[in-house]
């Protein structure tokens, strides 16, 4: 968390939560595989494939490509991150959400500084932020996570825990909205995780944009 975005205090009788991935899921493209193509790009060829098919923990391919990152990259990538757009209708969903009291967590795999140079002014949208933080006073980036886990830098999972609610609805696309898909109610799910939901017969809602999203959530909870 941010030092200026302290924890919310989710009381026990909370009704609903929505906890959404940041890379290619608000963002159109896969903001935080590109760059760590585009930094380490040799790294990136072989660990990837091993991560999709569950070969290789996010945890330590994830580290290992961070902390093969020079420090003197941060500019760089925060530069790499400006041009990334938002999926259409995220806006209008945070509206939604709002206007219903809803909760809306941001749950990244990635870098915060990504998520939050992409977001711009929106960022104060989101009820709350969880990434990957990096400490770059060295050669290279040395990771920070507060709730990583066992195989993720990130444990999505351990990060829902701490808004218990009556309904937690999961928004994703890859293998890192695996686990947080598998314990939510109910999941939006497209591209990779659609078909590891598929392969684990865990049911889920197609979506494209967060159009669909608003208009699947205003039907149920209207």
């Amino acid at each position: 968390m941010t030092d200026d975005q302290p924890k919310l205090t989710i009381p026990n009788h909370q009704q609903r939560v929505l906890f959404c991935d940041f890379d290619g899921t608000i963002t159109v493209e896969e903001t935080f595989v590109a760059m760590l193509k585009h930094f380490a790009p040799q790294l990136s060829s072989e660990l990837m494939p091993e991560m999709y098919a569950r070969r290789l923990s996010l945890r330590s391919g994830v580290r290992q490509l961070l902390e093969s990152i020079p420090s003197e990259c941060y500019g760089e990538i925060i530069e790499f991150s400006r041009p990334k757009l938002w999926r259409s209708g995220l806006v209008e969903l945070l509206d939604f959400l709002d206007a219903k009291g809803v909760h809306f967590v941001i749950v990244s795999g990635g870098l915060r500084i990504m998520v939050e140079t992409v977001l711009g002014d929106l960022v104060h949208r989101a009820s709350a932020i969880y990434a990957v933080d990096v400490d770059t006073t060295g050669p290279r980036f040395q990771v920070n996570s507060e709730f990583e886990g066992d195989s993720e830098l990130v444990s999505k999972v351990r990060v829902m825990e701490q808004y218990p609610a009556e309904e937690q609805v999961a928004i994703g696309d890859s293998i890192t909205d695996f686990n947080m898909a598998l314990h939510a109610s109910w999941v939006f799910a497209r591209d990779r995780l659609a078909q590891y939901l598929d392969e684990q017969q865990k049911p889920y809602t197609k979506w494209d944009n967060f159009f669909d999203v608003l208009e699947k959530l205003s039907q149920q909870w209207d």
